[in-house]
């Protein structure tokens, strides 16, 4: 276990048990300093925020931010909301205890790989549709946004993608085990799946990351847009070549993409707080 690393476990949604955290510190620097909720992918049925272990402690000293790596409970033991409430609980937990934990409330952002960029989606939709917390950015990174993506019903079917690593198979399997058996309310759409959702205006500033052959290239593109079409700040990166993961492969992809989420979670932690302005 890293000396950086804190283990607690937080208030869950009502009527749950209790979220697990992971907190990663940064060197010690004056207060207060900004924080990022990071969400670890597994398709929504696997993975643990151990997962993220080195990169939080990267995140954490690199940054200079408060790391809180959320160990939300897994499909299909868990369908939906859990998941996603398991993270807005997290999100609340940190806005709640920022003064104790020397946390700069007006830069807090939310990150995640895979099916954690997914949540990290569906968390901010949350937060804004809740209209209780402002959040500064949201780093998506090859997120895990739409579940029609290998169906009839897909946006898209690019021959190209999904081949390595994440197949359309896994994709039907792993939203299958999400979205469980009981109904979905029409106005819930947008927390279980965020390429649907009906209204994605007001959103904190975005950076979506994804490989030119990786299956969620077609629906994090077209969620780009219309983040833009909305009013949303966007830094849209397709890597040529990128399959699913491409970032874990040494190589000029994952240099290149390291300098760019480095620009951009610079901007998000240390600038201006996001468009978003809570709800009344």
């Amino acid at each position: 276990m890293p000396e950086a690393r804190e283990e607690r476990k937080v208030p869950g949604p009502p009527g749950t048990p209790e979220v697990r955290v992971l907190i990663y510190r940064p060197t010690p620097q004056p207060q207060p300093f900004p924080a990022i909720l990071y969400i670890h992918g597994g398709g929504m049925i696997g993975g643990a925020a151990e997962m993220m272990d080195a990169a939080s402690v990267q995140l954490a000293q690199g940054h200079g931010a408060l790391v809180v790596a959320v160990d939300y409970r897994l499909a299909p033991e868990t369908p939906f909301p859990g998941p996603v409430e398991d993270c807005y609980a997290a999100l609340d937990w940190l806005f709640r205890n920022a003064d104790s934990l020397g946390v700069d409330p007006s830069h807090i952002a939310i990150m995640g790989h895979s099916a954690g960029g997914g949540l990290a989606a569906a968390t901010a939709l949350l937060a804004r549709d809740r209209g209780v917390y402002l959040l500064s950015g949201q780093i998506l990174i090859y997120p895990m946004l739409d579940s029609r993506t290998g169906t009839p019903e897909a946006l898209a079917d690019n021959p190209l993608t999904g081949e390595f690593v994440w197949t359309r198979e896994f994709n039907r399997f792993g939203w299958k085990a999400l979205r469980g058996t009981e109904p979905l309310p029409p106005e819930r759409l947008g927390h279980f799946s965020p390429a649907q959702a009906s209204d994605v205006s007001r959103l904190p500033p975005a950076f979506i990351a994804v490989g030119a052959l990786d299956l969620f290239l077609e629906e994090d593109v077209a969620y780009a847009l219309r983040l833009a079409r909305s009013g949303v700040p966007v830094d849209l990166h397709v890597y040529e070549g990128g399959i699913h993961g491409f970032d874990l492969f040494p190589g000029a992809l994952a240099t290149r993409f390291e300098a760019d989420l480095r620009a951009a979670l610079g901007r998000v932690l240390q600038g201006a707080p996001g468009n978003t302005a809570p709800q009344g």
